[in-house]
This record gives C-alpha cells, structure tokens and sequence, in this order.
C-alpha cells in the first residue's frame, strides 16, 4: 500500500510537473496571486479594511479603539488600541495566510466565539496595500514594527509600543482594477462611519473615536449598556421613540429596541442586528421583526430596530461569508419564533387597540387639520354622511343612512382611500399618493412651498454620518424650503421649513432624506428627486386624517395641474377608474 502523501508533498509533486510539462493547463498559484484573489473576497472596500482591523482589536481586549481616515480610506486607514498586543513570532506570523489565535481545531470551527477567525484578513490587506504594523506586549519593554508593501516584507525593526497600531496607506495601489470602482472620498467616508457605528453599537463597554483628516469626527465613550450606546449615538429623542424588550428561552436571549407607536421609517435603515455581538444580515431575523407588527406597520413604512441575540455558537454557522456578515441558523424555525413572539407580546396592547372595534373612529362634528395641508374634518363629511344623530356609548346605531348630495360625490371608504362618483363612472383615489404627488413635483420645482422660519428652531442629534451627509447637502435641502445649520456634536439646527412640513415629524424626514443620500439615485433619477420623493412622503397626508369636501376638491384640482397625476413619485397610482362598463361587467350585467 503506498503511503499517504502530505497536501505539501502533492503540492511540491504538481509544481515539479508543471515545470517539467509547460504546456500543463493547470498550475498552482503563487502566493502573491493567492493573497490578491483573497482580498478580492474579504476587502470590498476601505470600509471592509476598517471592520476587520477594529473586530481584531475588540478581540485583543481593548477598551479604546481610535480610528483614523485621509481621503475616505483610500490614503490612509490607521486603526490604534490598547489591547494585548503581540510579541515578535506573533507579530511576523499574523501577517502569514491562513495564520489566526482565534482557532486551534477543527471543532473550534463550529464554535466561534471571538469577531474574526479566518486567517485571511491581515495578509489579504497587506497584499493590496501598503501596511505598517506596530505592537508590543502589555508589559515588554519594547514592541516591534514591521512593514509590507504588497505583501512583500519590507522592514522589521524595533520600535516602543504598547498594543497595536495598524497602518494602512495607499489601498490597492498595485491593483488599479479595483481601485477604479471606489466612489468618491465622501461616500467611501460614510460606508467606514457606518462600520465604525456597527461595531460601537455591539461593543458599548469600548470607547470609539473616530478622526478624519486629522479632526475628531465621532466620540463614543463606554458606555453601561447597549441603551446608552444608542443615546450617545442618536440623541435622546430618537431613544424616546423606541421601547426596549426582553425575553429569554432555552439557548437563546434577546434584547431589543424596537419602534413603538408610529415611529416608522420610509427605509430601512436604522435596522441592526447583532448575533453573538456580530453585526450580521439575516433574512429570517428581519421577517421574524416584520410579522410581530403585522397589523401595526403601514403600507410602505419600515420600523427602527436594534436586535442584541445571544445564541449557543454550536448552532450557528459564521463562516457563510467571507466578510462574515451573514450567518446560517442551525434551527431558523426556531429563531423565528422565538423572535416573532418576543416581540409580539410587547407590542400586543398596540395591536389590540389597532384591531379594537372602531378604534379609528372619528371624533364627531370637529375639524382640524396641520396647516399647510387641505382641511380635514374628523367626522364623516361631504355629500355621503350620516343622518343619524352620532351614536353614544360606541354603540352602533342600526338604521344608519347615507344622504346623498349629487353636487360632489364622494364618500371617504377608511385609511386613504375615497370613493368619487362622476358621469364616467365611479373613481377611488388615494388621498395621501395624491397629495404625495403635489407636494414632489412642488419640493422638485421648489415653488409654492410657503417657507417659513420657525419661531424656536429646533435642534436634532443624529447619528454621525447622517449629520455629515445632511451639512455636505446643506444648500440642496435650502432649495426645498428646509434651513439647517450646523451646531456641532452630530446636531444639527433646523431654522425653516415648508408650510406642509410644519406638524410633520423633522427627525424621521432628515433621517430618510440623510439614507436617500446615502445610498445614491439612478443615472436617470437626479438626486433632488429622489430627495423630494422622501420628504414628500412624509408631508403628505395619512390615512387617519378624513378630507373634507373642499380639501377634496383642493387636492382633486392641485392634482391635475401636476405633470402625472395618476402616479405618486414612487410610481403608485394616485387614483382608480371603474367605467360603466367594469361596474356592469362586474355585476354580470355585459
């Protein structure tokens, strides 16, 4: 029987063949080559450099974390903490591939319970990149420098340090296929502030800070708990507008912040997950969110949540992604439910006061309505209307009829939906995409906005690339009527605002219109709409809000003097047609 071949002796055996046959089609890769294609997988971009560098300093202990970033990451990337540091086999072995302290077995694979353990992202960096390492032990009188430009050692000297400090200069220097398809400084800056954010957020007890070009950006001190991570990051009334759940079974734990009454987004931001204190993307966690506020969440609206689960790491695979980010469940069944539930129960008064017999009913014989927008009347107005006296008691009045005034048909059917008849037929319009559509082609033009200053501005802390975003597109949202300026610390002063969005809510707006910049428009969207789309959303009027008959025939006319009135912005239509014809048709009648 012959003896079993090592993997290296096969490997030497098949390069020797390779030298000998030239014509031989396949060929073992040199390590240079081997090391780019790893970064290809692991490094995205700078942002992808700073989540891995940080996640090693969480593991090396640290309670301080200081990042620093020229030219959006692509100059320079320096990440310094006051962990364990490394000695001098450490230090040159870290940057070997497939080189890791996080693993010493095959069943540590299916057990992972630090934030890295590949072994890829240190020589993958080094490979693309030029990279400076300093670091020494906690108690050694001197630490070591070592210095790589496209993974070939350069240097390795002496150097006094205590814990670790990484450089990174010039990413993907010798790689100018992928550095053409960076953005820009500014956008590669915000995906970086959102990795630094992630990792802040699961970390509360560490201290983040974080320079660009030298001037301190973010400060995060450690804080008590992952409530006062949120507070410092987003100020206290976003804390207000989430409630805080618990719960706990065999295996797994949950704690969670979650929206509570309204507070909904027109995006999906502000959603985190973090498992085993990983931020991770996972479609099953984020189903199990949605269905808890089935029956609570409007059309098109998405709640805030922030999810810390802790889990048994043996029924978890981590080593889905190369960039760890997303994770395999082995019972997602389970994590569903538990999470569903979880939420569920907290939210059950909420729902159960939704779903309450007449819940939404109006209250009688008052009107009212935001200033700015149509009137609104809370009764049941307009040509359709009940003649019997307004029941008392919540009881339901059993010979309820319905007078008609054929001088303007209509008939408000609930949420936003309103019944119109006409010589054509019968028309259903949604009030709130009508009046979306007004208000975006009005914010787009930046005409009949109605500005006015606010007699108290109002100050707003939002998180950190929010408010840079938002300051950088400053004179952009000054065209549609909103003034801010700038008050330091992630606040942000806002001193006029359109008559329509003068009841709306200015946090959640600026926060949606900050993700809307964020993620960037269509070549065939200019940002301005896709920006107006967002603030017209919120403007415009909601289901709980009941048109009069002259709002009505406001918003019918301001309707037809836009460019499309049969859509909203985000292509939805703004009205229904059912001709004599589909209502004979629909009655068997043709």
């Amino acid at each position: 029987m012959r003896k079993k071949e090592s993997i290296d002796s096969i490997l030497d055996l098949r390069l020797r063949r390779t030298l000998q046959c030239p014509m031989s089609r396949i060929k073992v890769l040199p390590i240079e080559l081997r090391n780019k294609i790893a970064a290809g997988e692991v490094i995205e971009r700078p942002a992808s450099v700073v989540k891995e560098l940080i996640e090693n300093s969480i593991d090396a202990g640290s309670t301080d974390i200081s990042t620093e970033i020229l030219r959006g990451g692509k100059g320079l990337i320096r990440v310094v903490d006051n962990g364990e540091g490394m000695d001098r086999e450490d230090a040159l072995l870290c940057i070997e591939p497939h080189a890791t302290s996080k693993l010493l077995h095959e069943d540590d694979l299916f057990n992972i319970r630090t934030m890295g353990f590949r072994g890829e992202a240190l020589p993958s960096i080094a490979s693309v990149s030029r990279m400076r390492l300093v670091t020494g032990l906690r108690d050694a009188l001197s630490g070591l420098s070592v210095e790589i430009e496209g993974g070939e050692l350069k240097e390795v000297k002496d150097a006094p340090s205590m814990g670790t400090t990484l450089e990174i200069r010039d990413l993907f220097f010798n790689t100018p296929a992928r550095k053409k398809f960076l953005k820009s400084d500014s956008t590669e800056l915000f995906h970086i502030i959102d990795a630094v954010t992630k990792e802040a957020l699961s970390h509360w007890e560490i201290g983040f800070r974080l320079f660009t070009g030298k001037q301190e950006t973010m400060t995060l001190p450690r804080a008590s708990g992952p409530r006062e991570r949120i507070l410092q990051t987003y100020g206290a009334e976003f804390l207000e507008g989430i409630s805080e759940v618990n719960a706990e079974t065999r295996g797994m734990k949950m704690t969670a912040f979650v929206t509570k009454g309204e507070n909904f987004r027109a995006t999906r931001s502000h959603q985190f997950i973090f498992l085993n204190r990983r931020p991770v993307k996972d479609q099953t966690v984020s189903h199990a969110v949605y269905s808890a506020y089935e029956g609570l969440l409007p059309q098109g609206k998405h709640p805030l949540f922030f999810l810390y689960i802790e889990i048994d790491p043996k029924t978890v695979d981590f080593n889905v992604h190369p960039t760890k980010r997303e994770v395999r469940f082995e019972h997602k069944e389970e994590i569903h439910r538990f999470i569903a539930a979880g939420l569920r129960e907290s939210l059950r008064t909420e729902r159960d006061l939704r779903h309450a017999p007449f819940a939404e009913a109006p209250d009688w014989g008052k009107t009212s309505g935001p200033s700015g927008l149509p009137d609104f009347a809370s009764g049941f107005p307009g040509p359709f209307s009940y003649a019997a006296s307004p029941p008392s008691g919540g009881g339901v009045s059993e010979n309820v009829e319905l007078r008609y005034r054929p001088s303007v048909p209509f008939i408000y059917l609930g949420d936003t939906y309103v019944a119109m008849a006409g010589r054509g037929g019968l028309t259903l319009l949604d009030h709130h995409a009508a009046h979306e559509r007004v208000l975006y082609e009005r914010f787009v033009q930046g005409v009949d906005l109605a500005s006015h200053q606010l007699l108290f501005p109002v100050q707003l802390k939002l998180s950190h690339s929010e408010y840079r975003m938002l300051i950088e597109n400053k004179d952009l949202l000054g065209g549609m009527g909103i003034e801010i300026d700038d008050f330091g610390h992630d606040t942000l002063i806002v001193r006029t605002v359109p008559e329509a969005l003068k009841e709306a809510d200015l946090r959640g707006i600026l926060s949606d219109v900050a993700a809307s910049l964020t993620e960037g428009t269509r070549p065939e969207k200019p940002l301005r709409e896709a920006v107006a789309a967002r603030i017209a959303c919120h403007a415009s009027v909601r289901g709980k809000e009941i048109l009069s008959e002259e709002g009505l025939q406001r918003l019918l006319s301001d309707l037809e003097k836009t460019e499309h009135p049969d859509q909203c912005p985000h292509g939805r239509p703004t009205k229904v047609l059912f001709s004599l014809d589909d209502l004979k048709k629909m009655f068997k009648r043709k």
